[in-house]
């Protein structure tokens, strides 16, 4: 099978969990999101059931974007495998998942403390609420591995591996170690300017926190997806959010 049509089968796969993720992703960002630039955004666009149709539609197309040119870049570096799941790598991943997913949730205990908003956010979490529960879960768990690993590790990778190291058959260990960093590190500086916006201002701490839960725990999706598999990076991201989510509900 050539690498084009693996990335068309890959992005048709793609399309049913891209529509389902970015609905709830969509329907998530407008109850958090400042009222009165929603009131405006709706103005603008008609309706608030137009609004959420574009941004599902930007989310549905970001992903196909992504899953197909990295799966064309992820079989050029040596990073695409059969979409399986084997034995040991998979307890590997459950229970690497496990720990983080604790760890994430101590946020409520550290920042949550530290940080009279984060703290008060978390006193809204002892109900179910399926908008942030599904968006989580497979917005974060699978279209972010789609974007952040598939595509833009392997973009990284690639073009350092063509830049600097273009004699080489292949593209070296400390290259994808580094093109990991990397992604982790633009990830979690993306999220700085919704954590300015959210706070009105950037401290040391709230830095610290935005780059420990965006950027630290990307590390490991990265690792997995180089050792195994890109769906051992998706699997292990859902299953931080369902762990700590739960000891959030359970908790609060």
């Amino acid at each position: 099978m050539s690498r084009t049509k693996r990335a068309l089968l890959f992005t048709l796969a793609l399309l049913p969990v891209a529509l389902v993720a970015g609905f709830f992703a969509a329907r998530y960002t407008l109850k958090i999101v400042d009222p009165a630039m929603l009131n405006q955004a709706v103005e603008q666009i008609g309706s608030e059931t137009a609004l959420l149709a574009i941004t599902v539609a930007q989310t549905v197309l970001y992903a196909l974007v992504c899953g197909f040119f990295g799966c064309i870049l992820a079989d050029r570096i040596g990073l695409m495998r059969l979409f399986r799941f084997a034995k040991k790598p998979l307890l590997v991943t459950l229970a690497a998942s496990l720990i983080c997913g604790v760890v994430f949730s101590l946020d409520a205990w550290t920042f949550g403390r530290w940080i009279p908003e984060i703290g008060a956010s978390y006193a809204a979490t002892g109900t179910f609420d399926a908008d942030t529960w599904m968006a989580s879960i497979l917005y974060g768990g699978i279209i972010e591995e789609v974007m952040m690993r598939l595509f833009l590790m392997s973009l990284i990778a690639f073009l350092v591996w063509k830049i600097f190291f273009k004699k080489r058959e292949s593209v070296p260990t400390g290259v994808q170690i580094a093109a990991n960093v990397a992604a982790a590190l633009l990830f979690a500086a993306g999220h700085i300017p919704a954590t300015l916006q959210t706070f009105g201002a950037l401290t040391p701490l709230l830095l610290l926190r935005c780059f420990h839960l965006n950027g630290a725990f990307g590390l490991l999706f990265g690792r997995l997806y180089r050792k195994y598999g890109i769906q051992y990076a998706m699997l292990s991201h859902l299953l931080l959010h369902i762990v700590s989510r739960t000891i959030w509900l359970i908790a609060f």
